[in-house]
């Protein structure tokens, strides 16, 4: 199996800036010389990811994570380094040789070859269902409709929307192209009887696939053109092995470059919403699978942006979701807003009658804080006339106004209430200071319960999973500086591997230190994003790209090498040697062998007394 060349791999991440591919997966922001941002493999409320375009490395400081761009596509995209090199080279449009391609091929297809299978069933389904829609006389009730709602026939390719028809199609289509029994069952495309005989799930329903983060079809959603009182109006493909509802957002893979843009995201109600605005030049929407959201779902959010606009329905069932929404996304870390639609039209709607432009338009205009749309949300089904509904609302209100963090902006709402109902402020600043009093205890309570309670298995594995805070030893501190001074600077590599006898003290950084000579070997030139790819073991890695975060000038200082030379040369063996004595002293004392522990105790006196007399004389 013929390996990608050293040469092309070099050749391929040297064409792109880390910081390009990063940012479409994070939300990166200048601070001094590096790019931080939420790291995308762990849930972190500050912010420890950081990018160096200097370097092209990436560095988790909280999970530990580090290395090239290759390594973070294989970490994200759960691929492997070949198929990292191959993501890139796309990217860059260059052209790797057809051997390592076809040997990348046969490689992948023993990674998850079910789930690859899965995944170009739905992307041959969604071709077929497309074609029926744009090309068929059995897809033109349904082109129609869908012209009707105003969508061009350039949006409907966009979102290759489809059309199922009656007749079952799928079985006979699939099999002719020799995909078994077992894997068409797996597939969520079909239900099969109590005989074990397949029919096709979705049938005479306009279609809308469903992607993931890379664009590939997963899942369909199926609206039915005529609906009949035993049928739902939506019909989405069931969980599988390549789809859960949990983890997707409708037109996220669409949606991320968009962001990147407008530094928001707008959350639509449904897939028309999505589509309709798409077409009208807002491409930064998606849609959940449901009505709730998920933790999954909220991260994915998180890692694009930190402000989120809720656009739903102008009537009263879509300002009772809009409600819901904020409820459930104010745990985020996210900025909330609220797009608020005209009486009773949704977004759709709203296009089709006024045009893209005034859409575009409403979008900026109509944006409103969650305080200011739950105040009128709140006066809904009340009658504010009676002294009963008013002091309910009045108590409602203020429980809102309350979670705005600064005094300015509780002001301003509290304002707006005095005038409305003319109560006077001052009790109105009094009921407020309470409720924020109980508000803080419950914060409290609620931390504590959860720094107490039980850890389950998914926390322990997550934990697991995360380096632990160490105190790193006079000796180790000096080989990663030492390390670090080698690897920078060539007059300090030939100055140290000309001392006869110089070796690391502890394992990884003579490993280190044995594959950065192979290196040397080849490149005249250290490149950090370089060396890790000539590393295999993932901890020896992490080294690496942890000693590019040490607090180093640029100019070491007289005798800086010799103590750090003499520390790992002196210093550590002795270190050993007293360690060594330690621990026979302890198993002599646990035996009772009272003559060992005199024996051993006055050597390793012996041992601490030249340990002490070595300090005092580095210090004359």
């Amino acid at each position: 199996m013929a390996r990608i060349p050293e040469a092309v791999i070099e050749d391929v991440r040297n064409s792109v800036n880390i910081t390009d591919v990063v940012s479409q997966y994070v939300q990166l922001k200048k601070a001094g010389k590096n790019l931080f941002g939420r790291c995308p493999f762990h849930e972190e409320r500050t912010p420890s990811f950081s990018v160096s375009e200097d370097k092209q490395i990436f560095h988790c400081f909280s999970c530990g994570r580090g290395g090239n761009v290759f390594k973070f596509l294989t970490e994200i995209k759960n691929i492997s380094f070949p198929e990292a090199v191959m993501e890139v080279a796309r990217m860059q449009n260059i052209e790797i040789p057809d051997q390592y391609t076809q040997s990348l091929s046969n490689q992948s297809q023993h990674q998850d070859q079910t789930q690859s299978q899965l995944i170009s069933i739905y992307d041959q389904v969604a071709r077929l269902y497309h074609h029926i829609l744009v090309n068929t006389k059995l897809g033109e009730p349904s082109l129609k409709y869908l012209h009707s709602r105003g969508l061009s026939d350039e949006t409907i390719n966009e979102f290759q929307l489809g059309f199922a028809p009656q007749e079952n199609l799928l079985q006979p289509f699939l099999k002719q192209k020799q995909i078994d029994q077992q894997l068409l069952l797996q597939s969520g495309l079909f239900i099969e009887n109590d005989q074990g005989a397949l029919s096709d799930r979705f049938f005479n329903r306009v279609m809308y696939p469903i992607r993931n983060q890379s664009g590939k079809t997963i899942a369909f959603s199926g609206r039915v053109l005529d609906k009949a009182a035993s049928q739902a109006k939506y019909l989405n493909s069931p969980e599988t092995k390549i789809f859960s509802k949990r983890d997707v957002l409708f037109n996220l893979d669409k949606a991320k470059a968009a962001v990147r843009m407008t530094k928001d995201v707008i959350l639509f109600e449904g897939f028309m919403d999505v589509i309709s605005a798409f077409q009208a030049g807002v491409k930064n929407g998606i849609a959940s699978m449901g009505t709730s959201f998920t933790n999954q779902q909220i991260h994915q959010i998180e890692r694009m942006t930190d402000q989120l606009y809720v656009c739903y329905d102008g009537d009263e069932p879509g300002q009772k979701a809009i409600n819901r929404a904020i409820d459930a996304l104010s745990q985020s870390r996210l900025k909330l807003g609220v797009i608020q639609m005209p009486a009773g039209v949704d977004p759709d709607e709203y296009r089709k009658q006024n045009g893209d432009e005034q859409f575009q338009n409403l979008v900026q205009s109509a944006r409103e804080s969650p305080v200011t749309f739950k105040l009128r949300f709140l006066k809904l089904h009340r009658n504010l006339k009676r002294d009963e509904d008013r002091v309910a609302y009045l108590n409602d209100a203020l429980a809102a106004i309350a979670k705005i963090d600064t005094p300015v902006g509780r002001d301003v709402y509290v304002n707006q209430l005095v005038e409305q109902f003319n109560v006077d402020k001052q009790a109105l600043l009094d009921q407020l200071s309470a409720i924020i009093a109980t508000q803080n205890r419950q914060r409290r309570d609620y931390q504590q319960y959860h720094e107490h309670k039980q850890i389950d298995d998914s926390q322990i594995a997550l934990i697991q999973d995360q380096p632990t805070t160490r105190k790193i030893t006079k000796i180790e501190s000096a080989e990663q500086f030492l390390l670090y001074r080698m690897l920078h600077s060539h007059d300090v590599w030939l100055q140290v591997t000309s001392i006869d006898g110089f070796c690391f003290a502890t394992d990884e950084y003579q490993m280190l230190y044995m594959l950065a000579e192979g290196y040397f070997n080849t490149h005249d030139q250290y490149e950090v994003a370089d060396f890790v790819d000539t590393i295999k073991e993932e901890p020896l890695k992490r080294i690496v790209i942890e000693l590019e975060d040490l607090p180093v000038s640029e100019q070491s200082y007289d005798g800086e090498i010799d103590d750090y030379v003499n520390i790992i040369m002196n210093e550590a063996p002795l270190e050993n040697r007293i360690k060594a004595k330690q621990d026979q002293l302890a198993e002599a004392t646990r035996t009772g062998n009272l003559k060992e522990q005199i024996k051993v105790g006055m050597e390793l006196i012996e041992l601490q007394q030249l340990k002490q007399k070595q300090a005092d004389k580095n210090q004359s």
